[in-house]
């Protein structure tokens, strides 16, 4: 069954893609593995059998980041999460106190009810 044969081959093919863009390998020092595409069928056009080639020097993935790092962006990035929450706040607090103490002037200075109403 040429089908199932092609699927495994386009799964582990998938897979060593995946594993070199994210810089992971399922186990240590060993390099990804590499997909030979099956003989081009004879009824396949020319278009198709390029297509199926793989690239001859994949692209190097990026050395992943040390732990150390990763943990001192996050905590900055939590740091300023939190500023910019608490200012929110804030200025909520403030603008919610103003709007109070307009309506509460505004309640003072009005003349007082007449009769009937």
């Amino acid at each position: 069954m040429r089908w199932m044969r092609e699927r495994d081959a386009l799964i582990a093919q998938t897979r060593a893609f995946v594993q070199l863009v994210t810089g992971r390998r399922e186990k240590a020092g060993e390099p990804p593995p590499c997909v030979v595409p099956d003989e081009p069928r004879p009824d396949a056009g020319p278009a198709e059998t390029e297509t199926a080639e793989q690239p001859e020097n994949p692209p190097v993935a990026k050395p992943p980041i040390v732990s150390s790092e990763l943990k001192a962006e996050l905590e900055a990035r939590i740091a300023d999460f939190r500023a910019h929450q608490e200012r929110f706040n804030r200025e909520r607090e403030q603008y919610f106190s103003d709007t109070l103490a307009r309506l509460r002037a505004k309640i003072k200075d009005a003349p007082p009810p007449g009769p009937g109403k």
